[in-house]
C-alpha cells in the first residue's frame, strides 16, 4: 500500500499570515521517481498519488483517515513558535544601547568647503 506523511505546513515565507499553517495535510510519498517525459522534457512520474493533498482540520481525522484506509504514515510533528514579546515603545527607551563614546571616531568630520567644479 501507499504510504503517506502526515504534518502541518509551515508559514510561507512570502505573507506573514499563517492561515494555511493552521490544518494537517497528509501527502502521500512519491512511490515512482519523476522522470523527463521523452516527447515534451517535463518531468512527470507514474503514480499520480503524489498529486493527492488531504487537508484535515485536526491531527485526529488526518490520522484516523490513514488508519481507516489502510495507509502507513509518518507522523511529522510541527515545531512550536517561540513569542517574542515587542513594543515599538522599546525602540525609543532610555536605558536601551546607544552609541558610546568608545566606538565614536577620533575625530569630527572635517568642515573644510567643497571645490565646485565649473
Amino acid at each position: 500500500m501507499a504510504k503517506a506523511r502526515v504534518f502541518r505546513p509551515a508559514k510561507t515565507a512570502m505573507q506573514s499570515g499563517r492561515r494555511e499553517s493552521r490544518e494537517w495535510v497528509l501527502e502521500y510519498e512519491p512511490a515512482t521517481p519523476r522522470l523527463p517525459d521523452p516527447l515534451m522534457g517535463w518531468a512527470s512520474a507514474a503514480d499520480t498519488l503524489n498529486e493527492v493533498r488531504l487537508r484535515f482540520a485536526s491531527l485526529e481525522e488526518a490520522v484516523a483517515f490513514a488508519q481507516k484506509h489502510g495507509i502507513e504514515y509518518t507522523l511529522i510533528e510541527p515545531l512550536e513558535r517561540e513569542l517574542k514579546p515587542k513594543s515599538y515603545a522599546d525602540n525609543f527607551r532610555y536605558d536601551r544601547v546607544r552609541f558610546s563614546a568608545d566606538l565614536a571616531p577620533a575625530t569630527a568630520p572635517s568642515s573644510r568647503p567643497r571645490s565646485s567644479v565649473g
